[in-house]
């Protein structure tokens, strides 16, 4: 079994990109930091499975880079003729807030130069396809805001459109398509959509027992929890144990609940304790329904989602592992 100070070191050296140029690199103090404001009895087995699951859910820049590389040539998508399919191709940045989807068509253009010698801004001066590049879905409402606007003032009459993420979850892909066809269908136009992702994570409420997020089994003997649970409108849904989730991302159900608990009772005391936040960061992350929160663990070098834990970015009094770049938008 790895130590605690090897979890440290391997925790910090896995991160040690996110924010770069913005944050000091994490260091093993800085995660030791964080993971001591938990009881004694939780740290290590915290330590151990954030170590076990950020092999899977952390996308370095390097990581990034190589989604990139590899959806460049991705012959579903563009064919025999990449340069080609790019190049006839309209970028969209249509994002409303925050800065991801800039940052990666930044990436992308670095991948188009150095293949076809030409940038994004170079592409689709008539458009045979619609490019929407963006590192995450999670709820959906920042994805169908863009396009619902899209639609109603710029898209042309007749178009395809290519969505494309590094992480997508189902739930939110259910409902942001959903939005989004209607949409179209109250336009008038004839717009297909297309998906691609590099990693789908299952969050939908009818397959609970087999989702890749947060999802607690129990509600903790925690009398700060039980409050809040008492104080929702609708008793929370509960996971049934004995799954690592589709994506096997937990390295055991009983770790997994390890995380949900612990991370269930930090988010209620900060709820308590932080008051910037909104009715709807969730203690397991930003969710519009009153749920216990939407409990994604995915991170990207540029940024950690607020559909993620509470005890993952929230701020003072609490001391994060991932500190946010706020930005007005959910994902």
């Amino acid at each position: 079994m790895t130590g605690r100070k090897e979890l440290l070191a391997s925790i910090a050296e896995m991160t040690v990109d996110y924010r770069q140029g913005d944050l000091d690199p994490p260091t093993p103090e800085h995660v030791d930091k964080w993971v001591k404001q938990f009881d004694d009895s939780t740290q290590l087995p915290i330590l151990q499975e954030m170590e076990h699951v950020l092999k899977k859910t952390y996308f370095s820049r390097k990581t990034t880079e190589k989604f990139l590389a590899t959806l460049f040539k991705a012959g579903d998508l563009v064919g025999d003729d990449p340069c080609a399919f790019w190049e006839s191709a309209k970028f969209l940045s249509i994002q409303r807030g925050g800065a991801s989807q800039e940052e990666m068509l930044a990436l992308f253009s670095e991948v188009l130069e150095k293949e076809c010698g030409f940038r994004v801004n170079d592409c689709g001066a008539t458009p045979r396809a619609f490019i929407y590049l963006d590192d995450g879905i999670f709820t959906g409402n920042r994805v169908r805001r863009d396009f619902e606007a899209w639609i109603a003032e710029e898209a042309p009459e007749k178009s395809k459109v290519h969505i494309i993420t590094i992480a997508l979850h189902s739930g939110g892909q259910y409902y942001a398509r959903k939005r989004i066809e209607d949409a179209v269908v109250l336009s008038g136009k004839e717009i297909s959509l297309q998906w691609w992702r590099a990693i789908q994570m299952e969050d939908r409420k009818r397959f609970t027992a087999i989702s890749d997020v947060l999802r607690p089994t129990v509600i903790p003997e925690d009398d700060a929890v039980k409050e809040y649970v008492a104080s929702m409108y609708y008793s929370p849904f509960l996971r049934t144990p004995g799954s690592i989730g589709r994506n096997e991302i937990f390295s055991s159900d009983q770790n997994r609940q390890i995380l949900e608990q612990e991370f269930l009772k930090a988010g209620v005391w900060i709820r308590d304790k932080c008051p910037h936040l909104g009715d709807t960061q969730r203690p397991l992350g930003h969710m519009t329904l009153e749920t216990l929160g939407f409990g994604s663990l995915i991170v990207t070098f540029r940024n950690c989602p607020n559909n993620a834990p509470l005890a993952l970015w929230a701020g003072d009094p609490w001391y994060p592992l991932f500190r946010r770049a706020v930005n007005t938008e959910t994902s």
